[in-house]
């Protein structure tokens, strides 16, 4: 038996399954590829997890588009995180390619170019069917891990949630909360402090601090009515395909903050939402997260810890989480070791940290006896990567370079024509894309403070009005001149005096 002979049992018999799967491309022995050696995905498998990585140019976000499509056509409902604007194109038929078809000659696979429903969300400015949800659906322990508060902070916050709670206070949107904090500081001090203790003008003043920098990040724009329902995220269209909500983040890059806010609320909330199903046939959802390092950046260690957390135990509710980046240690190791599917692109070696990166990407994959690992990573072209996932059994599977299928939509942005035609068809703007003010903590508190002052106005109004009565009083009972006085002094009673006083001094 001949080598590649042998590379393609290695191959066929690491990537069988029995049931449903996904078809990634074909295994490559060398610069060549070994055709009808398929790499194949489990659909089972797909809620543990995975990793994009490969530096910038090596086709990562094709990768994602080749997944979100096979994963739509076998019923499977996606997010995506479109930072960098090019995955709009889902909505498009390929316009095909001699390449194109020369790679799936080579692969073993039909080429069908297909477009894909989609669905286009928006937590920004952009266009879109608008993703928010109020502060109360954060809660305080979330809230407070976003904000990075200290342990006093959080539990001003705490108190700040059972309040509202206790006085039927909705907290709906950041001015909400901005509002009683200038509450609880001022007009409801006494009040607060007579329920709940004392509280620290200084930790309101650092909250609000917080505060205003998500603010100031377009968090006004999030934080609000109407909540996102997220089981609008799990639609199927009536072809029996998944429909590809793509989240345009192009606008976000340099607020990071607004986009980890989103995200762990997102899976915060599609974690306590989505019921348990354990290990099923298939996801109910998978969530591409585009430029990961984006969440992880400027997450703080609890805020870290929140996500791990929930990394570890959103596989139950049948949801599969992608992250994309550069490199391999962009994500923590403890989220790393929960990621079963790994697609590596091409890494470069400019620099002695470079190799370092290099070296540590390896160990992530198992060995091979074709494959040295560290070398080939600086070796892959455009379109192959190393990959390795789990098979049903939940075991790695071989190390396989790979010749990766390319996407069957069109690999470019949608003109603003067709972004519109989406929108217009879109079954979810109408739902969402009204902005609700309902009564809520704002209003109510304004309307509290309101009653306040007036009732301090009246009380200072009365008490002036005391003061300026006794002063009236007191001038009157100054200016009454005694009787005997009156005598004493009278012009008569001293012409009189005088009169005596002379007749004595004679």
């Amino acid at each position: 038996m001949s080598k590649t002979e042998e590379f393609f049992k290695y191959i066929n018999e690491g990537y069988t399954t029995k049931g449903e799967f996904i078809t990634l491309g074909a295994g490559m022995l060398g610069e060549e590829t070994v055709t009808n050696a398929l790499v194949n995905i489990p659909l089972k498998t797909l809620n543990r997890h995975g990793l994009i990585a490969g530096a910038t140019g090596t086709g990562k976000t094709k990768t994602l588009q080749v997944l979100a499509e096979n994963m739509s056509e076998k019923g499977i409902p996606v997010l995506l995180m479109d930072v960098k604007g090019d995955l709009s194109g889902l909505a498009q038929p390929s316009p095909g390619h001699a390449k194109i078809d020369e790679r799936h000659e080579k692969i073993g696979i039909p080429f069908t170019a297909t477009k894909f429903p989609i669905e286009i969300l928006s937590i920004s400015e952009q266009n879109g069917v608008r993703l928010r949800a109020t502060v109360s659906e954060f809660g305080p322990v979330l809230l407070s891990r976003i904000l990075d508060l200290t342990e006093t902070q959080s539990g001003i916050v705490a108190i700040i949630f059972k309040y509202c709670d206790d006085h039927q206070l909705p907290l709906l949107d950041l001015k909400d909360f901005k509002k009683i904090l200038q509450y609880i500081t001022n007009e409801g001090k006494e009040e607060i402090q007579g329920e709940y203790g004392r509280i620290s003008t200084a930790s309101t003043g650092a909250i609000l601090r917080k505060i205003v920098e998500i603010e100031q990040q377009g968090g006004d724009l999030f934080f609000g009515e109407k909540s996102f329902d997220v089981d609008d995220l799990t639609r199927i269209d009536e072809n029996g395909r998944g429909v590809i909500s793509v989240l345009r983040l192009t606008d976000i890059q340099d607020r990071p903050k607004l986009f980890s806010t989103f995200m762990l609320q997102l899976l915060a909330e599609v974690y306590e939402t989505f019921p348990e199903q354990g290990d099923s046939g298939r996801p109910e959802l998978v969530i591409f997260i585009d430029e990961a390092h984006l969440v992880f950046d400027e997450a703080s260690k609890a805020l870290l810890s929140q996500i791990e957390s929930i990394v570890k135990l959103i596989r139950s509710k049948g949801i599969g989480l992608y992250f994309v980046t550069q490199n391999p240690k962009d994500v923590p190791e403890d989220v790393l070791a929960q990621l079963g599917m790994k697609i590596q692109h091409a890494l470069r070696a400019f620099t002695a940290k470079d190799r370092k990166a290099i070296k540590l990407a390896a160990e992530n994959y198992p060995d091979s006896e074709y494959y040295d690992t560290k070398e080939v990573l600086t070796q892959l072209g455009i379109g192959e990567a190393l990959v390795s996932v789990l098979n049903e059994k939940g075991i790695p599977t071989p190390l396989a370079r790979t010749m990766l299928r390319a996407p069957m939509s069109r690999m470019d942005v949608l003109t603003e024509k067709e972004i519109k035609q989406v929108l217009d068809n879109s079954r979810l703007i109408p739902k969402y894309n009204d902005t609700l003010d309902r009564e809520s903590a704002y209003e109510i508190l304004n309307k509290k403070i309101e009653k306040i002052n007036k009732e301090e106005e009246a009380v200072a109004k009365r008490e002036e009005e005391e003061k300026t009565r006794r002063r009236t009083s007191s001038t009157r009972t100054s200016t009454r001149m005694n009787p005997v006085v009156k005598v004493l002094t009278s012009a008569t009673f001293i012409r009189a005096a005088f009169g005596i006083l002379k007749k004595v001094l004679k």
